[in-house]
């Protein structure tokens, strides 16, 4: 552990944790997915799954982590498991895909800093040609992804921990001044309405499979972030009280997300939230365009602070996605971290060159990648990748480990690593949840998660 390093402090595991969940997914991909879904309706759903189902992941995780004190393939192998360490590896390979073309969107939002600076809120109108300007984006990327590796390269209490105590905050405090403020708005309480009274009548198969979808991929499970994380944890450490507290901050940051943006929409749309469901058009074109219609020096404050604070989410997402490649480089192939870092980082950006050209620059990579059913459409690199690494790879991912945990390791092993830190947790009730939800009902749902969108994304058979 000394030469590995660790978290000094419990607080700094849970911000660096907490980081890794909150990202892109909760400031960008809730709101969609809540717009898409009807509004409060998909809420509840949402933080149902991410108590009942994520929760016990997220908790397996960190507990195989803080036994093995290894990477997700080392964790495997030194529980004696060794062909079991193809789920490690899967999962770094999934967080790779992800973070290649994560880095991506992250250098076009740090891109908007400038623009939102400057007053020119008409990139509004210019987004698709501003993603094919790829030397301009890529050169955001680049610096992105430099931060990235720097913090990382610094260690864990030094880099990854230092950095999640001040960004987190920061970046709560950001979210409240927004908040504040676009509730003062005109229309602002129609998109709070949308947003917090749920209308069950909206709810169908879909919409339940989708909230449980962006409840998982928030809280970075399947792909071994959290084994990671979880083996720089000391022992005296409460794994079940940590785990709730990661949970209860992603949760929080996702609902102010929520709290922000639909009182945005409610003023833009005069209260009919139209445009609440847009995918990349809600952050990069929505938004700006209600900057613009604030105007002034409001607009300017106010749209530069929200690109910011998006640009802070998704570093404390690409440090941790950064870290699990990394600790498998340095505790595998005893590579000292820095230069493990560099080496990873820019083989990670250049596979993540697809994705920067992937969306007008090279017709190759852009509408005519690839062709599935989905639609019959053709599909863009980016977008190929995001269903394979995140859709599909992640659940797949959290589904093996739950049945690894339960059925391999055996519940009682888990247990007792539980039990270390946590003197009550044996014979609570607590106990007995996770242990019938890391048996049964995590595998059986997310192994149903996974046959549902492969057949779905690349079949176009649709089973909700």
């Amino acid at each position: 552990m000394a030469n590995r390093g660790g978290f000094s402090s419990k607080f700094g595991f849970i911000m660096a944790a907490a980081g890794s969940a909150v990202g892109l997914g909760n400031i960008w991909g809730f709101p969609y997915e809540v717009g898409q879904g009807g509004g409060a309706a998909f809420v509840v759903i949402y933080l149902l799954f991410c108590f009942i189902l994520c929760f016990p992941v997220m908790v397996t995780e960190i507990a195989i982590g803080r036994k093995t004190q290894k990477n997700p393939v080392g964790a495997f192998n030194s529980l004696g498991y060794k062909n079991w360490n193809i789920v490690g590896r899967l999962g770094i390979f999934s967080g790779v895909l992800i973070l290649s073309f994560y880095n991506v969107i992250a250098g076009w939002a740090f891109g908007y800093i400038f623009e939102m600076v400057s007053g020119n809120f008409g990139i509004a109108e210019k987004f698709g040609e501003y993603i094919t300007q790829v030397f301009k984006v890529g050169a955001y990327g680049i610096i992105f992804m430099t931060v990235t590796a720097y913090v990382v390269s610094k260690g864990i209490s030094g880099g990854i921990e230092r950095a999640a105590k001040l960004l987190m905050p920061t970046l709560i405090g950001m979210m409240l001044i927004l908040v504040i403020y676009s509730l003062t708005l005109p229309h602002s309480m129609d998109g709070l309405k949308f947003y917090l009274i749920p209308d069950f009548s909206k709810l169908s198969g879909s919409v339940i499979y989708n909230a449980m979808g962006q409840a998982f991929f928030s809280l970075s499970l399947g792909m071994g972030a959290l084994i990671t994380y979880g083996s720089y944890v000391g022992k005296s450490d409460n794994i079940i009280s940590s785990a709730a507290f990661i949970t209860l901050a992603d949760v929080g940051i996702a609902l102010l997300a929520g709290l922000m943006i639909f009182p945005l929409i409610g003023y833009m749309s005069a209260g009919t939230m139209e445009g609440a469901g847009r995918g990349p058009g809600l952050i990069f074109v929505t938004l700006p365009q209600i900057f613009g219609t604030i105007g002034g020096g409001l607009g300017i404050a106010s749209g530069t602070i929200f690109f910011v604070l998006l640009c802070f989410a998704a570093l404390t997402s690409t440090v941790s996605l950064l870290e699990v490649p990394v600790a498998y480089v340095v505790d595998e192939m005893k590579i000292r971290r820095a230069r493990a870092v560099w080496l990873v980082a820019a083989l990670i950006f250049v596979i993540g060159i697809p994705s920067l050209i992937g969306n007008g620059y090279s017709d190759f990579f852009s509408t005519n990648f690839i062709t599935y059913k989905e639609g019959g459409q053709d599909t863009d690199f980016l977008s190929f990748v995001a269903a394979l690494a995140n859709d599909s790879i992640l659940p797949l991912g959290g589904c093996l480990i739950s049945f690894f945990a339960a059925h391999v390791w055996k519940k009682h092993n888990l247990d007792e690593e539980l039990s270390i830190g946590a003197p009550g947790y044996k014979g609570s009730f607590v106990q007995k949840y996770l242990n019938f939800a890391i048996g049964y009902f995590a595998p059986i749902v997310l192994t149903s998660v996974f046959i549902f969108t492969v057949l779905f994304k690349f079949f176009g058979i649709q089973i909700l």
